[in-house]
């Protein structure tokens, strides 16, 4: 069953941040396209997306009233299951968000005032607000208690599990800058420096064996667990979908892979969606 979920409402309440929300969820987002290509936006995107959200606003109804109660017949005849959500937010709290930004309102290029422009954008929005099956007052809502509640009530029981990568990587190649956590494993003896394991890497049973009989690696790799375990629940509460621990050693050959590797081994049991990254192996494991 296809999922179309159109998400409305007046500039300044909190659509765009509804649109990320659910595109952090796994839907394909189109914002602000002329409503009379949204029946063809829907056919050329019927097989490769699933779940589809469009953002609709003033901008995008011009002619007649009728024009979005067209486009739900449409819709309806496709057998989709389909929501209209509408968030609004009352004038005041529109007025002060619009001065605290200093944005425009896409209406004022009418020549209308804010405080005109927002009326009107109401009018304008009204065919959509008809249809809508949850409406969403942001007057005292924050971004995040937005996406929470468009999560609760859109996603609904929807369990979206957390991503996770772990990455090694070398220190003298630069630490990667797209990482949540960085830890240095450098402070772990060298296998580098035994002239016997210095062909090998982090993987290799040579390098595993040499590492698992010494007492400060194993204090190193139950003090990072015990760390991860009590701060990715913290994380995935503020509705993450993915998250990057990156552990580096002075070549990220050793050290770091075996500790890349213990560790996604250890959290795989607990997040289906692990995933490993050896850098400077250049070797990428889902």
């Amino acid at each position: 069953m296809m999922k179309r979920i159109f998400v409305s409402g007046r500039s300044g309440s909190g659509k765009t941040v509804a649109l990320r929300a659910l595109e952090d969820q796994g839907f394909y987002c189109v914002d602000n396209i002329p409503i009379k290509l949204i029946p063809e936006l829907l056919e050329q995107t019927e097989k490769q997306y699933p779940e589809l959200a469009i953002g609709v606003d003033a901008r995008n109804i011009t002619a007649t009233a009728d024009e979005f109660d067209q486009i739900m017949q449409f819709v309806q005849t496709k057998g989709n299951e389909f929501q209209v959500i509408f968030i609004d937010a009352n004038e005041a709290t529109l007025l002060k968000r619009f001065s605290e930004t200093r944005r425009r309102h896409p209406l004022t290029a009418e020549g209308l005032s804010l405080s005109e422009a927002i009326s009107e954008e109401k009018k304008r929005l009204e065919p959509v607000a008809r249809h809508a099956q949850l409406v969403i007052d942001t007057t005292t809502k924050t971004p995040h208690e937005l996406c929470q509640t468009i999560i609760k009530r859109v996603i609904g029981e929807k369990e979206t599990q957390l991503s996770l990568l772990f990455k090694s990587f070398g220190f003298k190649n630069g630490a990667p800058t797209d990482a949540d956590f960085v830890f240095d494993a450098r402070c772990l003896p060298n296998p580098y420096w035994e002239l016997e394991l210095r062909p090998f890497n982090g993987r290799d049973k040579q390098i595993i064996s040499y590492l698992e009989d010494l007492p400060y690696v194993q204090e190193y790799f139950w003090q990072l667990k015990t760390f991860l375990h009590t701060w990715i629940p913290r994380i995935e509460e503020g509705n993450r979908n993915y998250l990057t621990v990156a552990i580096g050693c002075t070549g990220g050959r050793h050290r770091s892979v075996y500790m890349v590797e213990k560790l996604a081994t250890h959290f795989s049991s607990v997040y289906q969606d692990t995933q490993i990254r050896h850098r400077e192996l250049k070797i990428n494991i889902e």
